[in-house]
């Protein structure tokens, strides 16, 4: 564990965010972290609960002189995205982070950081515990399971709250002030499999290496997807040598760009196959030399361990599977350069008695949502696989006049020197939901520069996040 005490105000921030690294915070696993949080309010005295959701609230009645003052909500969530390099031994389930502070950035060896959300947490705990902040009503929500469906806010209550004013630290870019984002919903689909003792020579695939990524922030950047990556592989080695497929195993959150990938398949001609590899190694490495350089594609000859699918049977899942779109579907048509509607295949398994493939669909408007149901209803029903949905969580909508942004943007003005961007993204906030729950709720989203986010690369700016809080304080204080 990094000794982030050597580091400079907000200190109290930093400490606060090494403690919640050393608690595993997975998604749907937030038990720990929310004791550490109503331990927190209880050393001092504040007011606490956690909802059947997991969510915990903490309240803190203003301030001296500012009793009559707007109460101001404070939001983030306490999960993270668990991702890790397929040589990290890590148990993310039950061991806490190693960080590691080199210079400025802040990272964890071999893990994902855990900075979304996990520095809104941390700034959270640094403002509710200064007894020397002017403030109004504090109002901190920290939510559960955000980052496999927002289903915290889903369940969250928000009787207990009376501020209509809501400060999301949910943002990954400095200078950027969110003012809306895409809504979204979980698309699973599944097909029971029949297999047989597979026979001939057996190969094991692995794509690995591909720099992956959130799958809002960087769906438009044409980074290659290990799921798809394989399933363009599977079709060309169907068509041309017939191979029959034992397995197939890639990413491993609906809400990430898949990695890593690995099939096993059952070969007649095992030599011409594994010359087709290389030579699709080479075509692949071209085409994403810009996006993912560090892209290797292996094959190797293993044991006979399993049964497989028929030659037939392996053609028609690769077809079902070829079928659904992936990537960005429809940019918006009044902000350029935004997406609009988007689809991500993060998770897919193929074993030989089912295919299991779970979808992230994004998008702004409601219609699109609908439009992506009917299609995956519609090409599942022609295989005879089953479409499961859930977790739709509405687009958090942009508001042209909106008060409390443009007290934060004068804010901005005064400590920065210069405006900042005021943008919708594309990537999902809890604010949407948490509007239809909070009638009237004036929203702003903002954070600190964190760099690729749910992939292992992710780092986190100490010197960002100083700026970040002393921008949040003086909004409280204000």
């Amino acid at each position: 564990m990094s000794e982030l005490s050597v580091l400079p105000e907000p200190q109290r921030v930093f400490y606060h965010f090494e403690q919640i690294s050393r608690i595993p915070r997975p998604s749907g696993q937030e038990k720990a972290v929310g004791d550490y949080l109503l331990a927190f309010a209880a050393r001092n005295e504040l007011e606490a609960s956690r909802d059947a959701a997991g969510n915990v609230i903490i309240i803190k009645e203003a301030s001296a002189g500012r009793e009559t003052d707007e109460p101001l909500i404070l939001q983030g969530h306490m999960d993270m995205v668990c991702e890790k390099e397929p040589d990290c031994t890590k148990d993310m389930e039950t061991e806490g982070l190693d960080l590691v502070l080199d210079g400025d950035w802040l990272y964890a060896e071999g893990t994902t950081l855990g900075g979304d959300d996990g520095i809104a947490v941390a700034i959270a705990l640094a403002l509710l515990e200064d007894d020397t902040l002017s403030h109004p009503r504090l109002e901190f929500v920290c939510t559960t399971e955000e980052e496999t469906g927002m289903g915290g806010a889903h369940g969250l209550d928000p009787a207990s709250l009376k501020g209509r004013l809501l400060l999301n630290i949910d943002s990954e870019e400095e200078g950027m002030l969110t003012a809306g984002c895409a809504g979204g919903e979980n698309l699973v689909l599944r097909l029971p499999l029949k297999s047989e003792p597979a026979d001939g020579t057996i190969l094991e695939l692995s794509l690995s290496g591909l720099t992956g990524g959130h799958s809002g922030a960087c769906i438009q950047c044409g980074r290659a997807n290990a799921d798809v990556v394989m399933l363009r592989i599977l079709r060309r080695l169907c068509t041309a040598h017939g191979i029959r497929l034992i397995s197939l195993e890639g990413g491993t959150k609906h809400n990430a760009v898949p990695r890593n990938s690995q099939a096993v398949i059952a070969a007649d001609d095992a030599a011409a196959v594994q010359e087709e590899i290389r030579q699709l190694e080479g075509a692949l490495k071209k085409e994403f030399e810009v996006t993912d350089p560090g892209l290797q594609l292996a094959v190797r000859e293993i044991d006979n361990f399993g049964k497989a699918l028929t030659a037939a049977g392996t053609k028609a899942l690769v077809t079902l599977l070829s079928s659904f779109p992936d990537g960005v579907m429809h940019m918006d048509q009044h902000l350029e350069g935004l997406v609009e509607t988007s689809l991500n295949l993060g998770i897919l398994r193929v074993s030989g008695t089912e295919l299991y493939a779970e979808y992230l669909v994004r998008s702004s408007l409601e219609s699109r949502l609908d439009e992506m149901l009917q299609l995956f209803t519609f090409i599942a029903g022609q295989y005879g696989a089953s479409l499961t949905c859930a977790d739709r969580y509405p687009a958090w909508q942009y508001v042209a006049d909106s008060a409390f942004r443009r007290k934060a943007v004068s804010l901005f003005e005064k400590q920065y020197g210069k405006k900042p961007v005021v943008e919708t993204i594309h990537a999902g906030l809890e604010c949407g939901l948490l509007s239809e729950k909070i009638p009237g709720l004036d929203a702003v989203s903002l954070g600190p520069d964190i760099e690729n986010i749910h992939t292992p690369q992710e780092r986190m700016s100490v010197s960002s996040v100083q700026r970040t809080y002393d921008l949040i304080r003086s909004i409280i204080e204000s």
